[in-house]
């Protein structure tokens, strides 16, 4: 009998990701907090989650939501103390549950004090840490790159007559990668944490941090439209994705090695075929390049299908692969596909081969909030205000129960919250067998319950749009997921094969403890898991 093989926990468990904003105010100034989180671990662990992922939490000016660092070694008075984040940790890893922390090692604030030295004087030591150059003959910027949030990516100091690179906010200057002094900082940096017990990291803009060494202009995209972000006007082929990247990710991950049983996540948006790079030489590259397909396509069962085939044949072998159908950065899930196909979403998510990443409150069916313009405070929709490109409608307030501000604070939150919380939130759902969060639960449960489904091989199954179908095999379990992409009733009309068995999870309960065989009819917006007979 061959031997079973050993799967860790970010292989077999489920990944949530708080932004801690949003999550739960402990002190009722509007935030949340790392108080707040804790009070809130024993819902996690009752909805299933194995590992949570919290958004930066580190002293920084907030220009881009703490993702502009001015101590990576510290936390934001905003969310606690150091005291709290180990209180944190230590009532995580009671509940037998994982803590992921951010690492943005990409740019710092300009605030940190490594910057404020670099930008001091052109020969001070740590002048070589940032990207420094000088104008062009006449004056202009070192090349065309743009930035994320708007703009030029380059930004011009009076004092030492030089720009530095940004490829985020001008508060955001990107550390110079291809300088060893820092490389070994961030190296430390990581040890700092994970000698603290922190379980891993979610790795920010992987892919952004080296640049080509020429600075080369980036080609024009021929494809922008004025409706897209100014940063598409060009194609990032020389600021992004560079092929020494992978000699740091590999430096990076020497540093996870040195620990047990630690997890690496690198935030990567690129094609699968440049994704997969990512795991390295013999794997030994970032654990988890995320995959942003489902975040990315269009919501169509063909290109969906291909994109997932693509990407388990590209798969190095023994990487393991991941989903992720909605973060900080992106509009919700629900928002996307419509409320009636949420919960196809949800278990296409959770039954396809690999790690899932669930973004808070998608488990409940939260939409969008619409934000009044005076009320915007994401940067990315500050400087493109036309362009309706603000990333605060998905960041909103998790919604907990029916009394005011949803739970979430007794102050004024952050960011306003939907005119439906007092029915849409986690007391009302809890208790409502249909609701999204009764599914969620009952889907997590399974999967978690049966190895097919979180550790199981992958088949795919042929089905002609709307539907999407594949197998999940472990041993002599084998279950068949069939989801309905469209509004409309399908008939399931398996080639070459007849398939029999029963439905153990359903979106519609009432499809539950069925036997199907041979051709069958799925309602619009179904989903099924069926337990195939043997």
């Amino acid at each position: 009998m061959a031997q079973q093989q050993h799967y860790l926990w970010w292989q077999s468990g489920i990944v949530y990701q708080i932004y801690p904003r949003s999550f739960q105010d402990s002190n009722n100034d509007g935030v949340g907090d790392l108080e707040g989180i804790i009070s809130r671990l024993d819902y996690l662990k009752w909805l299933g989650i194995t590992a949570v992922w919290v958004s930066p939490i580190y002293p920084s000016p907030m220009a881009d939501f703490g993702y502009d660092i001015s101590d990576y070694c510290g936390i934001h008075p905003l969310f606690g103390t150091m005291d709290d984040f180990d209180r944190l940790l230590k009532e995580v890893h009671a509940r037998d549950m994982k803590l992921i922390l951010d690492l943005v090692p990409n740019h710092t604030s300009n605030e940190h004090p490594w910057f404020l030295e670099s930008r001091s004087s052109r020969d001070n030591p740590k002048r070589d840490w940032y990207i420094w150059e000088d104008p062009n003959k006449d004056g202009s910027e070192p090349n065309n790159w743009m930035a994320v949030f708007g703009g030029t990516a380059w930004e011009w100091d009076e004092k030492t007559e030089q720009y530095y690179y940004h490829a985020f906010l001008k508060e955001q200057p990107d550390l110079n990668w291809r300088n060893p002094e820092v490389q070994k900082a961030m190296f430390d940096v990581m040890r700092f944490w994970l000698d603290k017990g922190v379980d891993g990291f979610r790795v920010d803009v992987m892919w952004h941090m080296i640049k080509d060494k020429q600075l080369r202009d980036n080609p024009p995209n021929p494809d922008y439209n004025e409706s897209q972000s100014t940063y598409q006007k060009v194609i990032p082929a020389f600021s992004t994705d560079q092929p020494e990247v992978h000699e740091i990710v590999a430096m990076m991950r020497d540093v996870m090695d040195e620990y047990d049983e630690r997890v690496m996540i690198g935030e990567i948006y690129l094609p699968i075929h440049q994704l997969v790079s990512y795991y390295g030489i013999n794997n030994q590259g970032t654990h988890l390049p995320f995959n942003f397909i489902l975040i990315t396509l269009d919501w169509d069962a063909g290109i969906i299908k291909s994109h997932i085939d693509e990407y388990e044949g590209a798969l190095p072998q023994g990487g393991w692969p991941n989903w992720v159908i909605g973060n900080h950065d992106k509009p919700r899930i629900t928002s996307r596909v419509g409320d009636s196909q949420a919960k196809v979403a949800g278990m296409l998510l959770l039954t396809l081969r690999g790690t899932p990443t669930m973004y808070y409150g998608d488990e409940l069916g939260m939409r969008d909030v619409p934000i009044p313009p005076d009320q915007i405070q994401d940067p990315q929709g500050l400087n493109m205000p036309e362009k309706d490109l603000s990333r605060d409608p998905a960041r909103t307030p998790m919604q907990w129960d029916k009394t005011k501000n949803a739970g979430f604070t007794e102050g004024e939150p952050w960011l306003p919250l939907p005119a439906n919380f007092k029915r849409m939130n986690v007391e009302v759902q809890r208790n409502e067998p249909y609701s999204m969060l009764t599914f969620y639960h009952r889907l997590i449960e399974l999967r978690q319950k049966e190895q097919a489904l979180h550790v199981g091989s992958y088949l795919p199954v042929t089905a002609k749009p709307p539907l999407l179908a594949y197998i999940r095999e472990h041993e002599n379990r084998r279950f068949l997921i069939i989801l309905n992409l469209s509004h409309k009733p399908c008939v399931f009309r398996p080639e070459h094969q007849t398939y029999s068995g029963t439905v153990v999870l359903a979106t519609d309960p009432e499809r539950e403890n069925s036997n199907l065989k041979g051709n069958f009819s799925l309602s619009g917006d179904e989903g099924l898991v069926m337990r195939l007979d043997q």
